[in-house]
């Protein structure tokens, strides 16, 4: 049970009224009782609450002028569950006695001008130990920490009309029981981003909000992203690639079987067969599992061509059909590019009409990227960072002038020469979803191996992702294998 004051309940009633607002607007209209409609707290924007130490210090500040209760906590996870508790059943600020920051905690109980402040654990000789004692720490089950304290009833929320607020798991405990115990409500989602959910893009697009914790970035990287979320959503809902859905792909090109599964039948059977990959791993994942195709765009050749780059480049129109395919069938194309001696950048040009499609990303392969007067299967090829960061750039141009959702990345490799630099490349754009796909063949412990060789000192902006050789590998990874052996479990799962 939830803690219930010891002291008599108008005490308790008396201090939860006493408390003074923060932030306030004016107040509103009368209603038709003649009472006053509550003031809004005051937003100029989308607004971060940073709470970089998680003593909750600076959500206590916005929402709270004053309170005549303030609960603390010791950092223990289990004081601070009981801590949540006490603050959401008496509407008080929560705060955490973090180490090296109890100053700062001392001034804010200080500001706040509380005469009654509920330590925990607390001595026990204190008048509120038994109450501490009895109270039952918020129950988590299945849901997270943050989740929990969300999900509770704010037992007196202050007489203020909040925004809404969004949180993930790295909110700290204070800030979301403060916010929690005040009255908002608080949508906690997966990654650090509004476009997080198809609700979580309607929130921000309906009014302003407020983001706890420094993990949604400054208020100029938050407001960023929520302007981002009027772009649409993807296959399965939400506006960012990952997460929120994994994909299942076929890889090939339209003019055979010879470059991949993809390219074995016409476009409407290849997109079938995606769906039904799709099906194999819907029943092993919580999260929509969509199918797609990888469409390789040019293909490397051993012959120079027309343009000398040995790199035949599809005709676009040529990709329409499996593209069509597959976004009819509620999923995603990625379009690859095999340069040869090209360029990236010049490449993806040539497609640009199809990457406009807001279901539509982009591969690099860096495996047959040469250099001048190599041929392909003369070496494996590579790429340096500035050629990575110049189609980046230009990509996530592209999304912003024609306001698409966030677009997909596909970076190759199973060498890691095949990114020399690859510490020097630039990720964090909000309109880009970064993926390293690890694609070689093999027994699976060479396979494990090279997957654990590319993921050693990784950017953590970059999504995993996954190839399944249909006859190179002995054996075929299934799905049961796939999501229940690799590790972590792969976002983008190709079969080639």
């Amino acid at each position: 049970m939830l803690y219930r004051p010891s002291r008599p309940r108008t005490v308790v009633i008396m201090a939860a009224a006493s408390l003074v607002l923060a932030g306030c607007g004016e107040e509103g209209p009368l209603l038709a009782d003649g009472a006053k409609e509550p003031a809004k707290l005051e937003m100029t924007g989308p607004e971060v609450i940073q709470d970089p130490d998680g003593t909750g210090i600076e959500v206590s500040q916005r929402l709270y002028e004053a309170s005549d209760v303030v609960v603390v906590a010791d950092p223990s996870r289990e004081d601070q569950m009981r801590a949540a508790a006490l603050a959401l059943e008496l509407g008080a600020p929560m705060l955490v006695r973090h180490p090296g920051h109890e100053e700062a905690v001392d001034g804010e109980i200080s500001r706040l001008g509380a005469d009654r402040v509920i330590e925990v654990p607390g001595d026990t000789d204190t008048d509120d130990a038994a109450a501490i004692e009895a109270a039952e720490p918020v129950a988590t089950d299945t849901l997270s920490d943050v989740a929990a304290i969300a999900a509770q009833e704010a037992a007196k929320p202050i007489d203020l009309i909040l925004p809404p607020m969004l949180a993930t798991d790295e909110t700290s405990r204070a800030a979301a029981a403060t916010a929690r115990a005040a009255g908002a409500e608080i949508e906690v989602l997966a990654a650090a981003d509004p476009r997080a959910t198809s609700e979580s893009m309607r929130t921000v697009s309906e009014q302003d909000t407020l983001a706890l914790g420094r993990q949604f970035g400054s208020d100029e990287d938050y407001a960023a992203r929520v302007a981002l979320a009027g772009n649409g959503e993807l296959p399965g809902g939400g506006g960012l690639v990952f997460p929120g859905r994994r994909m299942i792909a076929l890889y090939g090109h339209p003019y055979g079987p010879e470059l991949g599964v993809m390219g074995e039948q016409g476009p409407a059977e290849a997109a079938a067969l995606a769906a039904e990959y799709a099906s194999w791993y819907a029943p092993l994942d919580e999260q929509p599992v969509i199918p797609a195709f990888e469409v390789i765009a040019s293909v490397a050749s051993e012959f120079p061509g027309e343009d000398g780059n040995y790199s035949n480049e599809t005709p676009a129109e040529d990709l329409v059909p499996y593209i069509d395919a597959i976004l009819d069938a509620g999923g995603y194309a990625v379009i690859d590019l095999q340069p040869g001696q090209g360029n990236f950048l010049e490449q993806a040009k040539i497609y640009e009409e199809l990457l406009k499609r807001p279901n539509v990303g982009l591969a690099l392969d860096a495996e047959w990227k040469l250099n001048p007067g190599e041929r392909p299967l003369s070496r494996i090829g590579s790429a340096t960072a500035a050629e990575i960061n110049e189609v980046a750039d230009w990509l996530a141009q592209l999304v912003r002038d024609n306001n698409l959702p966030q677009k997909m990345l596909i970076l190759h490799q199973f060498q890691l020469a095949m990114y020399p630099d690859r510490e020097n490349i630039v990720t964090g754009q909000p309109e880009l979803a970064w993926v390293l796909h690890a694609d070689g063949h093999g027994v699976p412990g060479q396979k494990f191996e090279t997957w654990d060789a590319l993921r050693q000192d990784l950017d953590p902006a970059y999504f995993m992702a996954w190839k399944n050789f249909i006859d190179e590998d002995t054996p075929t990874f299934t799905p049961e294998d796939t999501y229940g052996t690799v590790d972590p479990r792969p976002w983008f799962v190709s079969y080639q």
